[in-house]
């Protein structure tokens, strides 16, 4: 029977059971050389350590924990009524439409709700901040990693 503990002869590579290691940084012999390149542009670990940056993230968690908050608890409001409070959701409205319609679109509307709100906090306090962040490091806009 194959021994699949030893791998068959024939390559050097099977016989040591070892591959190669292809990214150490080692050269063979007779290459030249190099030195790292210079670190080139910003310094994100020490923007990331900045005061200013963790005084930016402190001001976006306030808004965004909070409103998913909200909006996840006004979500399960609406699928625990719609599961067990068949009489208060079948409550005609008006003609055809009873609550659980109205509040089903409620749930589209506050949507578009929280989603505007956002996007205005963000223009107004999360913004002008990144900007002087990025002035004063030196980032470009719509540089990333």
């Amino acid at each position: 029977m194959y021994d699949v503990a030893r791998p068959a002869t024939g390559n050097a590579l099977e016989e040591t059971g070892r591959m190669p290691a292809l990214f150490t940084g080692e050269r063979p012999t007779g290459a030249p050389q190099r030195r790292p390149a210079a670190p080139t542009g910003p310094d994100y670990a020490g923007i990331q350590a900045s005061r200013e940056f963790v005084a930016l993230r402190r001001r976006f968690r306030g808004f965004v924990f909070p409103m998913s908050l909200a909006f996840f608890a006004w979500y399960m409001t609406y699928v625990l009524l719609a599961a067990y409070a068949h009489d208060f959701m079948s409550t005609k409205v008006f003609g055809q439409v009873n609550v659980g319609i109205v509040l089903g679109i409620g749930q589209f509307a506050s949507t578009a709700l929280v989603t505007w709100l956002y996007l205005r906090y963000a223009r107004r306090h999360v913004d002008p901040r990144v900007a002087e962040l990025r002035a004063r490091e030196g980032v470009a806009e719509g540089t990333s990693r």
